[in-house]
């Protein structure tokens, strides 16, 4: 198994402990902060002073909270998946309908390693908690930053151009690994919109894309020990806006079997996500992020909310397997229409429904 599986309560770790899934709500001030001495990348890691205080606030905010493992709200990023631009060259940055866009144009070349390792070091550095950070996946970059114009002349298949991305990313987690993160979380939402039947028909070979997903990290992954790694599954995270795929994760079982991560982090929150059964075909060495907690509406689950979806997945898994986190990420592009002091509620009813599981069944 690549990684290591050092959550479990048998490595020191209490029962139930809590999460975020990554990004935090970006303020009006932290969006500004990307423009300061930094034009030629909207995605560039800023050294600025007053970012360094954002994300030391919101790593505060988290500790605050109550919750255990935590991230560094990817403030420095102005979307979760386009730090690839600023690691490598090739791309093309644009806007379209008022958002940042990445293309990939010229044949990647390395030109900053280790940017998503700088980001873990500060965060390592700023807190006594357990620590998560997130990468793109392989497969998620083909299909966002692959143009069949654009890229052709580079690229003439986005299957080229995944396979080009995977010795960038496990250069990346190896870094990630030395920089002492406990977690390093490859994000894919586009495999989890495979759980739809209607996105499933618009593929002419849909099991070959699941299967070119789950090789292509595997190839990542494999004996990179030392740290925990996990699989991020949504349904695309619209905020307010709510979801795109609809469907239960049967569909992605085989695939998943056939992954080389310690933790799936899954979605059980919102209506269209399926019955939480599915939990018993998880292997009993394999932890699960339970997607308890909203993320995209404004209603603040209770802690007895919470504790009840917990509740039911322990049918179908052992405690020692199960992790608490909201559905997805609070903020993953560049839009923030969560108040931040909402998701702060939201984790703290999370860590309260922990403390609750806790003196249950410890």
């Amino acid at each position: 198994m690549a990684g290591s599986n050092s959550l479990t309560k048998e490595n020191g770790q209490r029962l139930f402990p809590t999460s975020v899934v990554g990004s935090m709500p970006r303020p009006d001030f932290v969006q500004d902060l990307f423009l300061l001495g930094n034009k030629e990348s909207p995605n560039k890691l800023d050294k600025h002073d007053n970012l360094d205080a954002a994300v030391r606030y919101i790593i505060a905010l988290q500790e605050a909270s109550g919750i255990d493992i935590i991230s560094d709200g990817e403030w420095r990023r102005r979307s979760y998946i386009g730090i690839i631009a600023d690691i490598a060259n090739g791309f093309e940055l644009s806007m379209h309908n008022g958002k940042h866009w990445t293309t990939v144009v010229d044949k990647l070349e390395i030109k900053q390693e280790g940017v998503i390792a700088e980001e873990a070091k500060f965060l390592v550095q700023n807190t006594n908690c357990n620590t998560k950070v997130c990468l793109p996946s392989p497969y998620l970059l083909g299909q966002r930053m692959w143009d069949q114009e654009k890229s052709k002349n580079a690229y003439p298949t986005r299957e080229s151009f995944m396979y080009d991305l995977v010795p960038i990313l496990r250069n990346e987690l190896r870094l990630l690994k030395d920089a002492g993160a406990t977690i390093a979380q490859f994000d894919d939402p586009h495999l989890c919109l495979f759980v739809d039947e209607s996105i499933r028909a618009t593929y002419q070979d849909p099991e070959a894309e699941m299967e070119l997903c789950v090789e292509l990290l595997n190839q990542i992954v494999t004996d990179i020990e030392g740290i925990h790694i996990a699989i991020h599954l949504c349904r695309r995270n619209k905020g307010r806006e709510g979801w795109i795929g609809e469907g239960g994760y049967e569909p992605l079982l085989p695939y998943l079997a056939n992954l080389d991560v310690d933790q799936y982090v899954m979605e059980f929150t919102i209506p269209v996500a399926g019955d939480v059964s599915i939990l018993k075909a998880i292997p009993e060495d394999k932890m699960v992020g339970l997607g308890c907690v909203d993320c995209r509406s404004e209603h603040i689950d209770t802690p007895e909310e919470i504790v009840a979806r917990v509740e039911n997945a322990l049918r179908y898994l052992s405690p020692q397997q199960i992790v608490l986190n909201p559905d997805c990420g609070f903020a993953p592009g560049n839009a923030a229409d969560i108040p931040l002091d909402e998701a702060y509620q939201k984790l703290k009813n999370e860590a309260k429904a922990a403390e609750i599981l806790r003196n249950k069944y410890a």
